[in-house]
């Protein structure tokens, strides 16, 4: 915990440019998560894809400021953390009850979803990074990046099964999550790369939502 020597006024934080990304981000996951719950997949997909790409974008951003204070890095650190809980632990344990339909049968694993979560989450808060470019575990984006992916293809499948598929898919990356195996942190070009991703998927999505119009 990083020591102040006076009251410093919380909301003074807030606009700190890297936080602001960092509530970006956490307003879409929000929108991501009340889609999920009406049932608007598509859409629930797009605003967690965008809480990736602010979540991404609050690290450049604060990398390219001077002069931040020690309560500011901290500070910023904190606000992440907690609002990849949201977008990261809370948005796919809905998404996956609501796809569900909010069956008891589904509770078990939204409930894994998210403590596996807060465990890595709670890990990486204290020893952090392997190394520079290396961290313990598959990182809890991923997660959504891939089944953004996977749910291209839902469509063409039977609903039942297709929940299955995804209880399956959610529970093979808590594994992942929590495991040994070292992963690369996607940096630098790689923030160019979710764009053109995110950019695509939100085409494709928006045009599914219009056709169901």
């Amino acid at each position: 915990m990083v020591k102040q020597s006076h009251q410093t006024n919380m909301l003074s934080f807030a606009r700190d440019l890297p936080n602001i990304c960092s509530l970006a981000g956490l307003l879409c996951a929000i929108l991501g998560i009340y889609f999920a719950i009406l049932g608007n997949f598509p859409a629930a997909i797009i605003g967690v894809l965008w809480a990736i790409v602010f979540d991404w974008a609050d690290g450049i951003v604060a990398r390219q400021i001077k002069g931040r204070t020690d309560h500011h890095r901290a500070f910023g650190g904190q606000l992440d953390s907690l609002i990849d809980i949201v977008s990261f632990g809370v948005f796919p344990a809905i998404f996956l009850l609501s796809y569900g339909k909010f069956s008891p049968w589904f509770l078990p694993g939204a409930f894994l979803i998210v403590a596996a979560s807060v465990i890595r989450l709670s890990y990486f808060n204290i020893f952090g990074l392997i190394d520079d470019k290396t961290y313990m575990g598959l990182a809890l984006d991923n997660n959504v990046i891939i089944i953004a992916f996977v749910f291209l293809f839902e469509g063409f499948i039977n609903h039942t099964v297709f929940s299955i598929i995804l209880y399956a898919l959610s529970m093979v990356f808590l594994v992942f999550n929590l495991s040994p195996l070292r992963t690369p942190k996607f940096s630098g070009k790689w923030f160019y790369v979710l764009m053109v991703y995110t950019l695509v998927l939100t085409v494709i999505y928006g045009w599914i939502l219009w056709n169901r119009v």
